[in-house]
């Protein structure tokens, strides 16, 4: 903030209020991506706005117990906002994730510290993945083929909640569907002889991406070959990931992956994926991207084709990755030495 020549900083958004209030949620229409409160920090002093209806809850279940809370009338906000804010600038210049009014965007090193997770960010990470990896385990080894696109995604939204993590998303497909449509939104259909599940899901802030595959018949000699090379072109990419890389690099690599791979142009049929952590993609990765991977960084890439995906949450270390949405039970096939997910067969 002093090298940037700001006095104070407005976070409106649910990705900075859950960063800077360790996992705190402003969040009441789960659908919103600015909430309920914001957090504002200035030189000497951090506090969050609010109004009278969620002041006291928020005290209680969602913020750390040094956070001053600033509550209005709810029929005051967003004026008094505004001006409790200038008020703790003291006239000087107001930063913020979604700035209004004048002000300015945030400054490139105040992104690049949210993106290099923490050690106790990093643990509520490993929490949240081994969570909803294994919520995933439940609800796949429950689904029938007689159910429902619609029924096979609530039962993945149940799952979730039920171990305290928001669906944010839940992609369900079936047999005819999966091999349609990479972002298969669940419909009134039924699964027939194999389902995709896929998930976004939110907890203290971050979000652990996974997808997985589940089969009620023996997959076919096709659906095994392209199960396995999506397989390779996420092992590519793995191997080329390490702190510094550019997203552009990364989608690079993609396209020659895939053309390596015998399917030359897969990487524009879907976006690959990118960075994350306290959204479900922070940047995607995109041709000329000059954002770099941070240490700490969490990622989330999804190499797919027609009928056949992989993903997974992996934090990016300086001597490698660790995969954060793993579950014991879930089987697994070694891919250059990593063990990665495989199709389950019932």
């Amino acid at each position: 903030m002093r090298a940037a020549g700001i006095a104070a900083v407005r976070f409106r958004g649910t990705e900075w209020f859950a960063w800077a209030t360790c996992g705190g949620s402003n969040v009441v229409l789960l659908t919103t991506d600015v909430g309920v409160a914001e957090v504002v920090i200035t030189v000497d002093r951090a506090y969050v706005l609010t109004d009278q209806i969620e002041a006291e809850r928020l005290r209680a279940e969602e913020l750390p117990r040094e956070l001053e809370v600033l509550a209005c009338p709810w029929t005051e906000r967003p004026a008094a906002w505004d001006e409790a804010v200038r008020d703790c600038a003291g006239g000087g210049e107001i930063a913020s994730d979604r700035p209004a009014h004048g002000e300015m965007h945030l400054p490139a090193g105040l992104l690049e510290l949210r993106w290099s997770l923490g050690p106790e960010e990093v643990e509520r990470y490993r929490v949240l993945g081994r969570d909803a990896a294994d919520a995933m385990t439940d609800v796949l080894q429950a689904a029938r083929p007689e159910w429902t696109g619609w029924e096979l995604a609530g039962a993945g939204a149940e799952a979730l909640w039920a171990r305290g993590i928001e669906p944010a998303l839940t992609l369900a497909a079936g047999e005819r569907r999966v091999s349609v449509y990479r972002h298969a939104t669940a419909k009134h259909e039924k699964l027939g002889a194999r389902a995709m599940l896929v998930f976004c899901a939110r907890r203290h802030g971050l979000f652990a991406n996974l997808t997985r595959f589940v089969y009620f018949r023996a997959p076919d000699g096709k659906e095994r070959a392209l199960d396995g090379e999506v397989a390779e072109v996420e092992a590519d990419a793995f191997d080329a990931l390490r702190p510094g890389v550019t997203l552009g690099a990364m989608y690079d690599l993609f396209g020659q992956s895939y053309a390596r791979h015998g399917h030359a142009g897969g990487e524009r049929a879907h976006h690959q994926g990118g960075t994350c952590g306290y959204l479900s993609r922070d940047v995607v990765a995109v041709p000329g991207c000059a954002v770099a991977v941070q240490r700490d960084n969490a990622v989330a890439f999804n190499p797919s084709l027609p009928g056949a995906k992989i993903e997974d949450t992996v934090l990016v270390r300086e001597g490698g990755i660790e995969v954060l949405t793993r579950d014991p039970r879930w089987p697994v096939r070694t891919v250059r030495g990593r063990a990665r997910p495989d199709l389950l067969v019932r």
